[in-house]
């Protein structure tokens, strides 16, 4: 489990820094490996499939809560069977760990819960 799930978001109204693209490709490869860095290290994204829409939209759903329980917000872009997830702190013009800590919430959604085996066929 992400360490990254056990913080919550605290507000930074510009009295934080910006992560450098060296903080932000460490947090990516210790944390949340399958996100991308943008060229200007201002923004982190990942794309996710689904069979669906019905699938995808109720995904999208779980992002929502997570925005309102985080008071941090993502800019989707929502089709059929995919969705694409990015963050950035607008406030700052780039990432800061409020991005990382939702990204793992994000991805928690597609995990099955703790305590049932999931079986392969």
């Amino acid at each position: 489990m992400s360490r990254l799930l056990t913080k919550h978001c605290q507000p930074c109204e510009g009295s934080v820094q910006p992560f450098t693209r060296e903080e932000a490709q460490t947090l990516l490869n210790q944390e949340i490996q399958e996100w991308c860095l943008n060229e200007t290290a201002t923004e982190i994204n990942r794309a996710y499939k689904f069979k669906n829409y019905y699938e995808t939209m109720a995904f999208v759903n779980g992002i929502a809560w997570i925005a309102h329980q985080e008071d941090h917000h993502p800019n989707l872009e929502i089709s059929y069977c995919r969705c694409l997830v990015r963050y950035c702190t607008h406030a700052i013009n780039g990432l800061s760990e409020n991005d990382f800590i939702c990204a793992a919430r994000v991805d928690a959604l597609l995990l099955p819960p703790q305590g049932i085996a999931v079986c392969k066929p």
